[in-house]
């Protein structure tokens, strides 16, 4: 089947946080495999954009300040000078809010308005169900479903991102400079999460660290961010102070988080954006996801490589119903993650433990 148009320039419109705008990547990548010359233009919160930089599929950043965000005025001048200065083919909204329809119904000329169905959407003109798809990624990518065959396009779930071989190799001076040794396993720990009650048991945690260390004799390096020092600290502590414990290999920056996770062999620790951004890069992950936050949501295309514990593997739906969110969260106890844990080590740090 032909395209029945010329697809010129693209606009995917996905505020929030990381790891939605990390799954969300997937519809640039559908995009441009769609239509390799057209210019795909992706609309971000500042904060975060600075991650898609070099990304392979997306031509140019438009990002949104908090200020931008919080002040009407400001963002609609901004939403009406965006499209009006570029003639859209195609506008993608991941969200299709009250704030994001704008961006659509500014850009009267675009024959392709993409959004998600909701009773006050009125503005795009092919529409999905979300509640018809189970993980996030699916759902970003089927919106594009609707005019898949009319437009011929080639749909991917794969999300990538775009560290450069300067960056990593920066960084990696940086990491040997802090006593990181590269011939020893590196396993980069996220112990804290932005939601503190996302964070796993932290004694388990301790525990689980120690038996890597004895059994791998690996380097974990601890990220974190701000407040969360104080979790890390915590943990390291409890395990009591080992030097392969690492709190001074800092990422000061998003792009710098990914310089990391490239330059490491495994991702461990709580749900998050930071367990994203090792997928999209290539990174074998295990990551722990407390109760209400599903794996079939948050682990897009699950794999050997990419694997996740949640209350729900241990327990039934009626054990869980009748317990709290703590006990749910303690069902996954050390030798429950550890055995998952150690299974997937034995393979993916084969080449530095033989």
């Amino acid at each position: 089947m032909q395209k029945t148009k010329t697809i010129n320039k693209i606009l995917v419109i996905r505020f929030r946080r990381i790891g939605d705008a990390v799954l969300s990547s997937a519809i640039c990548s559908s995009l441009k495999k769609s239509f390799p010359n057209a210019e795909i233009h992706y609309v971000l919160n500042e904060n975060i954009a600075p991650l898609f930089e070099n990304h392979p599929d997306i031509d140019k950043l438009i990002t949104f300040s908090n200020d931008e965000n919080d002040n009407i005025v400001k963002y609609l001048h901004k939403v009406w000078k965006i499209v009006r200065s570029n003639r859209y083919d195609i506008i993608v909204d991941c969200r299709s809010t009250v704030k994001t329809l704008f961006f659509s119904l500014f850009s009267s000329p675009t024959p392709y308005k993409l959004g998600i169905s909701k009773k006050y959407n009125l503005i795009s003109n092919h529409t999905i169900e979300v509640s018809n798809y189970e993980s996030n990624v699916d759902r970003m990518v089927a919106l594009l479903e609707p005019v898949q065959k009319e437009l011929n396009l080639q749909l991917t779930k794969d999300f990538v991102l775009g560290i450069t071989e300067k960056e990593q190799a920066e960084f990696k001076s940086y990491m040997i400079q802090e006593g990181i040794h590269f011939s020893k396993p590196i396993i980069v720990c996220t112990i804290a999460a932005r939601i503190p009650r996302k964070i796993w048991n932290i004694d388990y945690m301790a525990e689980v660290l120690l038996r890597v260390i004895e059994k791998y004799d690996s380097q974990l390096i601890f990220n974190f961010v701000g407040d969360e020092f104080s979790v890390a600290q915590s943990v390291k502590e409890k395990m009591g102070n080992p030097s392969q414990v690492f709190l001074n290999v800092e990422a000061k920056s998003l792009r710098e988080l990914g310089a990391l996770l490239k330059n490491s062999d495994f991702f461990f620790g709580n749900e998050g954006g930071p367990r994203h951004i090792s997928q999209a890069l290539e990174i074998p992950s295990l990551a722990i996801y407390p109760p209400g936050v599903a794996k079939k949501e948050w682990l897009p295309n699950a794999s050997d490589k990419y694997q996740g514990v949640e209350p729900a593997d241990i327990l039934s739906d009626s054990e869980l119903v009748n317990l709290d969110y703590t006990e749910a969260f303690n069902s996954m106890t050390p030798d429950i993650i550890g055995e998952r844990l150690f299974k997937m080590l034995d393979i993916y740090l084969k080449a530095k433990i033989n």
